[in-house]
């Protein structure tokens, strides 16, 4: 349906998106460096990461649906990639990243307008799916490039630590997303095929499900645990050590050696 030719007339990254590129290099030079403390290189390379994995995660979305038929996705520039077609600069990213500080909820970071009525129950499915599995294929490159050594933690130890905790927080992304709530790419994955009555009763809940499970995740200690436990789980058939992402969290949290 869409040749090659077309597929590169329509995906025409933004300056804005090599911008970003360009950043995540310099960030994680910096911490093979002493030009700056470690903490504020790594806060450097993660926060130009995570961008960069919100605008991965929603081109995700939006190429999937143009591939399936929703042409008004190029007309919107979603496969720009760039980061302001997809986000809000407070919600997107700011409150995200104030989360990730006070170590919570990696929350989604931005949001794809689909025309629905051009794709079929499958198409939707997959397009609701497109955006966690890029996630989970980030968090994959990121863990594994530690424990293979690709990114050696003996001689670049503060770069390894915030590989590491990139990888972990996009990990968490995944599982999060992956929740079949109202609101996420979990329940938007299965709801095609819910009866229309069960989709009409959770409608009206949808916009009060996420702020519930914040709740839930805040006061309820099962759910916490749980959801944590099962991200460490998967990081760890990584083979990546537990000490190294959260050295990484640690450094990231720069301003906490500042007092």
């Amino acid at each position: 349906m869409y040749s090659i030719e077309a597929t590169k007339q329509r995906v025409r990254p933004s300056p804005i998106f090599f911008a970003l590129v360009a950043l995540t290099v310099f960030g994680g030079w910096l911490t093979t460096t002493d030009l700056v403390p470690n903490g504020i290189a790594v806060f450097i390379f993660v926060l130009a990461a995570w961008i960069l994995s919100v605008t991965f995660h929603e081109f995700a979305h939006a190429f999937v649906a143009w591939r399936s038929g929703d042409h008004s996705i190029a007309q919107r520039g979603y496969l720009t990639l760039d980061p302001r077609k997809y986000t809000h600069p407070v919600l997107s990213i700011v409150l995200p990243i104030v989360f990730i500080m006070m170590g919570g909820l990696p929350l989604p970071g931005g949001a794809v307008l689909i025309n629905r009525a051009a794709l079929s129950d499958t198409q939707a499915t997959m397009v609701a799916l497109a955006g966690p599995f890029t996630n989970l294929i980030l968090g994959a490159i990121s863990l594994l490039a530690v424990s293979r050594d690709i990114v050696d933690v003996t001689t670049e130890p503060v770069l390894a630590s915030a590989v590491a905790f990139f990888g972990f927080i996009q990990i968490a992304v995944f599982v999060l997303n992956m929740l079949p709530i109202p609101g996420l790419d979990g329940y938007a994955a299965i709801e095609p095929t819910l009866p229309e009555s069960t989709r009409e009763l959770l409608r009206p809940v949808a916009q009060y499900a996420f702020l519930i499970l914040l709740v839930a995740f805040f006061y309820v200690d099962p759910i916490r645990d749980a959801f944590w436990n099962g991200i460490i789980f998967i990081i760890d058939l990584f083979g990546v050590p537990r000490s190294l992402w959260a050295s990484g969290y640690q450094f990231f949290e720069f301003w906490r050696d500042l007092g």
